[in-house]
Order: structure tokens, then sequence, then C-alpha cells
């Protein structure tokens, strides 16, 4: 029997996602003092852009963890 569409997702959610459309769009789901608040990190908290956080987290494996960990839970909260 063929798989749905919705069955045949590829098990890891962040496959094919860039960490810079996950930043795009967690900034737009919550804004930056939001980011900043539920992940406290400079590049949220202090003069926050795109380009600013995504050089800070390509450089911080913890960070990067932590903001792909969010994404995942809203992601899946979504639907």
């Amino acid at each position: 029997m063929p798989q749905e569409p919705s069955e045949s997702k590829h098990p890891d959610p962040l496959h094919g996602v860039t960490l810079k459309a996950i930043v795009t769009e967690l900034q737009a789901q919550y804004g930056w003092e939001e980011l900043g608040r539920r992940i406290p990190i400079n590049c949220f908290l202090s003069q926050p852009s795109i380009n600013s956080s995504l050089k800070f987290l390509r450089k911080t494996p913890w960070a990067r963890s932590k903001v792909e960990a969010l994404y995942i839970e809203t992601r899946s909260s979504c639907g």
C-alpha cells in the first residue's frame, strides 16, 4: 500500500532546512524580545539581526542546538 505524503516525512525534522530559514521563522513567530527570553544569548538580546545571529550560531554549537530544539518544538506544536 503506498504511503500517504504525511507518512513519508524525513525522520530528521531539520533535514533540508537552513539555519537562516530557522532563525528567520523563529524571529517572525516570536520576535527578538521573546527569542531572547527563551534563549538568552546576546545575538538575540543586543542589537539583534538575522546576519549577526547566523554568524554567532554558526560558531557556537551549544547555542545553535538550543535554537534548533526550539524550532523543532515550535514545528511539532503547530501540527
